[in-house]
């Protein structure tokens, strides 16, 4: 779906965006057309549409088991679509390898790997590399800018298992980074980080986001929303509402995409409570 409130037409809810990101001739980041995902047969997603826009960081927030995290996998090609289409700048991701750069979510992640800060880092240049190609000085160059990025150079050749959440956070954004991808999906990143590195998480965000790239981040405090996020997609299964937070984030969209489950409300959230 074109972002927008509640109500209103495609053009009335389309965020405030700069011109060059409107251009008829640019692609969106991602486009998602009628998507539908199902595990055994029961719809985990169903019937979602989606249209990001370069240059925003977006929210997806929703209740345990929205199917958020089922939304990162479908768009990265992990999982089989039982209906719809994903567009990732106008193309199929299978045409266009590396196109996006991932963080998952830090309990998906074997962290007594025996693996350096430095080759996890690196891993995120094989993308464009092609078959058989060991990386080179311009991988390295790579590796070295996304790490001093995150302030974890001079943890290189540290294991990766030696480190802080906070600091294990910090590298696979790093590896994301050296993907040198325009979309970047993240899953839960300021989960279970010191708030020192959530300041630093943001911050990262709010440059890649100004130098164009799109960035898609699964979040589970409403508090912060208002705060961190351009645009929110609120998902239970299906798209409640998305679009520019100002717009979106309301007392009554959130009652609609949590139910009975929203025990506290935002204090950013706009409407009456």
């Amino acid at each position: 779906m074109i972002p927008q409130g509640e109500q209103g037409s495609a053009d009335e809810g389309r965020p405030n965006l700069p011109d060059s990101s409107l251009g008829a001739d640019r692609p969106l980041p991602l486009s998602v057309r009628s998507l539908t995902v199902s595990y055994d047969r029961k719809a985990v997603l169903w019937n979602v549409d989606l249209d990001v826009f370069a240059g925003r960081i977006v929210g997806v927030v929703g209740p345990n088991g929205a199917g958020k995290t089922t939304l990162i996998k479908a768009i990265m090609g992990l999982l089989p679509l039982q209906s719809g289409t994903i567009l990732i700048n106008g193309k199929p991701l299978k045409k266009q390898p590396g196109a996006i750069g991932y963080v998952p979510q830090r309990e998906s992640v074997d962290w007594d790997f025996p693996v350096t800060v430095h080759d996890v880092v690196m891993m995120g240049t094989y993308g464009t590399l092609g078959l058989f190609r060991r990386p080179g000085r311009k991988q390295r160059e790579i590796c070295r800018r996304s790490l001093d990025q995150v302030h974890m150079s001079s943890y290189a050749h540290r294991q990766i298992s030696n480190l802080s959440g906070g600091q294990q956070q910090r590298v696979f954004l790093a590896r994301a980074l050296a993907q040198e991808a325009d979309l970047y999906l993240m899953d839960e990143p300021f989960a279970g980080v010191d708030a020192a590195t959530e300041a630093a998480i943001i911050e990262l965000l709010r440059t890649q986001r100004d130098t164009g790239r799109t960035i898609l981040v699964i979040h589970h405090d409403l508090q912060s929303v208002a705060d961190y996020f351009d645009d929110v997609l609120l998902l239970n299964r299906h798209v409640v509402a998305y679009g520019p937070v100002g717009d979106v984030f309301t007392v009554e969209n959130l009652r609609t995409t949590y139910g009975g489950k929203l025990a506290v409300l935002p204090e950013h959230a706009n409407g009456e409570t």
